[in-house]
């Protein structure tokens, strides 16, 4: 009867071999042959996760060579389906000129339990293999998984989402859209606030707010570079380039505005404007910063902090091209460009822009 199957799936008599089957399945359920020919059922009838399984036990659970031989090639199959499939569908996504935007895709940290219960299908989605998955998937900090359109990477992380991996996306030009005003120090503060700041022109004004528009606050340290003289192990003079400090930045978020005001250690006027440090001039910078930090803790204290930076910072350092497009807006005095400086943009970018969905039901 086997042989009958076989002549009716050389047919496509699909139905004269679903007929057959059921009858072999009740004789022989184990035979390896009737196997396979529910496997190619299966596929035939687009079910190709039922014929997938059944494939992948015959090849842990037969040794004829025949059948080992067809059921490679009925996975191939599957494989070559499945991708045509996914490239009309990506094809499909970035069809529009918008999707067609540069943009990232945002992986969320999981732990090891909740890494388990989604490496496969992380795996089957993005075409990798579970060792590879895992080492993938954070743990400690969003992670900048991929780039390119945006229409591909939605495309991506609706699938990731559906199976429970927590992910987000947007464009390049979203984050770049980001008004970023540079605060040189508060000058009034009551129910509303108001400083003085510098915008990406370098122009200085004033910008006044109510402190319940602040939704959210990002804090981040960025190495600060010398040049220094060392001696090597052969004794002779080598010039390095070392970090000797970390300028500390905070920014609070206005996306009703769809601003950032930025401050830094570095810049920020501790003389001018509202007395927050008591005699700031006889204190260390530390000292005053620290007041402001406490000040602006005890006027946001229900204001969610952002401070995994660093984590965040250490994944996408060497993805220059990524970094590349994103106009850092950090008034450091540099001698040479660094990462690290769009790396803050981008990462309170993204805070901005994953708030901006959360408060819009989006994304």
């Amino acid at each position: 009867m086997i042989e009958r199957v076989a002549i009716a799936f050389d047919r496509k008599d699909y139905h004269t071999a679903a007929k057959l089957l059921q009858q072999l399945l009740k004789e022989s359920p184990d035979n390896p042959w009737v196997q396979f020919y529910v496997a190619r059922l299966y596929e035939v009838s687009n079910k190709r996760q039922n014929a997938e399984k059944i494939y992948r036990q015959l090849l842990q659970s037969t040794t004829n060579s025949k059948i080992v031989t067809q059921t490679r090639q009925g996975l191939q199959r599957l494989q070559e389906f499945e991708q045509e499939e996914r490239q009309r569908a990506i094809a499909k996504a970035t069809a529009e000129p918008s999707s067609s935007e540069p943009g990232v895709l945002v992986l969320e940290p999981l732990n090891n339990e909740q890494k388990s219960t989604v490496i496969a299908k992380f795996a089957q989605i993005m075409q990798l293999d579970p060792y590879t998955a895992r080492l993938v998937i954070p743990s400690r900090s969003w992670k900048v998984y991929r780039s390119g359109q945006v229409g591909a990477l939605k495309f991506y992380g609706e699938q990731l989402k559906a199976a429970g991996i927590p992910c987000f996306w947007t464009t390049i030009a979203a984050v770049q859209q980001i008004q970023v005003y540079q605060v040189e120090y508060f000058a009034e503060s009551t129910l509303q606030a108001t400083v003085a700041c510098r915008n990406q022109t370098n122009q200085l004004g004033s910008l006044t707010f109510n402190w319940s528009e602040v939704q959210a606050r990002v804090i981040g340290l960025l190495p600060i570079f010398e040049e220094v003289v060392d001696i090597d192990a052969r004794h002779k003079l080598e010039r390095k380039i070392q970090t000797q400090d970390y300028a500390q930045f905070y920014d609070l978020h206005i996306p009703g505005r769809r601003c950032i005001l930025r401050l830094s250690d570095q810049s920020y006027d501790f003389q001018q404007g509202v007395e927050i440090a008591a005699q700031p001039s006889q204190n260390t910078i530390r000292i005053n910063w620290n007041q402001v930090l406490n000040w602006l803790e005890q006027h946001l204290p229900q204001v969610k902090l952002w401070s995994d930076f660093t984590p965040f910072a250490e994944t996408i350092l060497d993805q220059t091209e990524i970094l590349s497009n994103i106009t850092p807006n950090i008034n450091l005095f540099r001698r040479e460009p660094t990462n690290w400086d769009a790396a803050f943009q981008l990462y309170s970018g993204l805070v901005f822009q994953k708030c901006s969905a959360i408060a819009h039901n989006e994304n």
